[in-house]
């Protein structure tokens, strides 16, 4: 009887061992093995420096409240290590001369200031100060330059924030007006002759500033301008994203939301989608409310365009004006945020300072500091909480790609995106779309060549727009 009993219990055993087996197999079969493009992948976490960045300001110029050398002064005293100024329709050619459009600069200058301001540049030796860092020492004793961006530009002058694009690094845009809801024309001349461009606050085109219910905002309604989007980020490696976060997120405060939807459908196309944040300061209490962070070997011009077209940057904001982001991090912090939030000035932002990815262990980690929190996003959810993202832990949560956000009393911080490849990974589709905005073409590429013919027009309009002889 014991014998037999015996053999019951080794059958048995044998019998769950077996299951066992079969069950590992098939948990085994099921993982995914992923390949993650990490946009951080050429930086040396341990050599390489963050640096500060505004690529968006603005200046007596054309729109801006504060006098062209006032607005480099103020980024200057605030530690800023790079500034691009970027009047509309009209190129910054230097920071001693500032560049004028007289029709951009007249009509301008009345409708928004009601007077017709001196526009100041710095002094040659103000310039040589700044651009050396002769008079700011950084953390370790050394002269902290600011970098002027050569050639910085806000594209469509006259659409009345309707299809903004700022440029840098090329010379093109200058007394050039442009038209309404025309994104394709500036970005494919700025793609052309090797640039970088992003679109600017895309709530103002959508109309999404004025929806305050998050979950309402870009719905089927939106769907042609979706896909206006998702289109031009297919067709232009060189347009780098969105400016997701700008100035004090009351117009962008809805865009991470669609930042989230295009690289749904981006990504799968074979590119990436980066997030950008900016100050785009008119006034000089603006300046600092948005920021970007290279991180590059130096602070140069050449490092500053491959940390742009690479991702190996980060996006900063002091605001956040979406309720619903808001609430998670309220749960995840335990600290009443309320529904607009402004950082505590008297805080410290949080930052990375290193970022580990394991091809192996499919996985992220992020070292940071100051954080009181850090949430991966997919699909426009949080997925996970924490400075280590493993992702056989949410693969049944992630597509294409997983980015981070951290937040402290100080700020929030953007990762960009990190791009999953696996098997079965989501694959590109490409609707049928026709770009209505480039109709407008009609009076650039038609109508205004054939004005231009006539020699007193010529002269007129070459004088007003700076563009004689072109």
């Amino acid at each position: 009887m014991r014998r037999k009993q015996r053999m019951g219990a080794a059958i048995l055993a044998a019998a769950l061992f077996v299951t066992f087996l079969s069950s590992a197999t098939i948990h085994a079969a099921d993982e995914i093995d992923y390949t993650i493009q990490d946009p951080y992948a050429g930086v040396d976490w341990a050599n390489d420096t963050t640096y500060r960045a505004d690529l968006h300001a603005h200046s007596y110029a054309t729109d801006g409240d504060t006098d062209f050398n006032q607005m480099i002064e103020e980024h200057y005293a605030k530690g800023y290590d790079i500034l691009s100024m970027t009047d509309h329709g009209t190129v910054d050619y230097s920071w001693v001369k500032p560049n004028t459009v007289p029709l951009l600069f007249g009509v301008l200058a009345i409708t928004q200031q009601q007077h017709w301001p001196t526009i100041t540049g710095l002094t040659e030796e103000r310039w040589r100060q700044i651009s050396t860092g002769s008079d700011r020492l950084n953390s370790k004793g050394e002269p902290q330059k600011m970098l002027r961006v050569s050639y910085g530009v806000e594209h469509n002058p006259t659409s009345f924030n309707n299809a903004h694009v700022c440029s840098w690094f090329v010379d093109y845009g200058n007394g050039i007006l442009g038209g309404t809801s025309d994104y394709d024309t500036p970005i494919r001349e700025v793609n052309a002759r090797g640039g970088l461009c992003v679109i600017n606050h895309p709530g103002e085109y959508t109309g999404m500033k004025e929806v305050k219910d998050p979950d309402a905002a870009y719905g089927e309604g939106e769907s042609y301008k979706i896909a206006k989007y998702a289109n031009l980020l297919t067709t232009y490696p060189n347009l780098l994203g969105i400016d997701m976060n700008s100035k004090t997120d009351g117009r962008t405060h809805n865009d991470r939301k669609l930042w989230d939807i295009l690289l749904q459908r981006v990504v799968p196309t074979g590119r990436n989608v980066f997030g950008m944040a900016s100050s785009d300061a008119h006034q000089l209490n603006v300046v600092d409310s948005g920021w970007v962070m290279p991180v590059m070997p130096s602070n140069t011009e050449d490092n500053l365009k491959t940390a742009l077209k690479n991702g190996a940057f980060f996006a900063g904001s002091h605001y956040i004006k979406n309720s619903k982001e808001l609430a998670i991090l309220a749960e995840e912090t335990g600290v009443t945020l309320g529904e607009e939030w402004v950082a505590d000035a008297d805080e410290a932002e949080p930052t990375v300072t290193k970022i580990t990815v394991d091809q192996q262990g499919d996985s992220i980690t992020l070292t940071t500091e100051n954080a009181l929190s850090v949430h991966w996003i997919a699909d426009g959810n949080v997925i996970a909480t924490g400075e280590t993202l493993e992702l056989d832990k949410v693969s049944d949560q992630v597509t294409s790609y997983v980015r981070a956000e951290l937040w402290s009393k100080g700020g929030v911080l953007y990762t960009q995106p990190f791009v999953l490849q696996y098997d079965g990974a989501p694959t590109a589709t490409a609707p049928d779309f026709f770009d209505w905005g480039n109709v407008v073409r009609i009076f650039a590429d038609i109508l205004l060549p054939v004005l231009r013919w006539n020699p007193l027009f010529d002269a007129v309009w070459g004088w007003l727009t700076n563009t004689s002889g072109s």
